[in-house]
């Protein structure tokens, strides 16, 4: 009996998420369109030029803002930025450097550092057999 494989395809939101763009600066056809997943790879490996320029130029979705930005997504909204941003935005952020902004960064490196600390203690109880947690 032989099976047949259906077509799996996501909905252009899901798409431009795995992306890294910003859905609505976006192609109306690729808004309105639905992505297979051998379009999403075509894609990635191979991006169109509107795809190129979202990349470089955004504006760029909420979690592309704070990595570039180096703070948490809460750390955006806290300094209220709530839409997405251009590169040139982000880069004027940086140059201005607000509170808001070394507040949510030193808080991030807090974040990771207390991050890093716990999977190092969880891995070494794990080499010794302890308890987790």
């Amino acid at each position: 009996m032989k099976s047949h494989q259906t077509t799996q395809t996501m909905k252009p939101a899901t798409a431009a998420k795995k992306l890294g763009v910003y859905l609505p600066a976006t192609p109306t056809e690729f808004q309105e369109g639905v992505v297979s997943r051998a379009e999403l790879d075509q894609l990635q490996a191979d991006p169109p030029e509107w795809l190129r320029d979202l990349r470089r130029d955004g504006p760029h979705p909420r979690p592309v803002v704070a990595a570039k930005l180096g703070v948490s997504i809460a750390g955006l909204a806290r300094g209220g930025v709530t839409e997405a941003l251009t590169t040139e935005q982000i880069e004027a952020l940086k140059q201005e450097g607000p509170e808001w902004l070394a507040k949510e960064r030193a808080t991030q490196a807090e974040v990771r550092k207390e991050t890093a600390r716990l999977k190092k203690r969880d891995a070494e109880r794990a080499e010794q057999g302890g308890p987790q947690g």
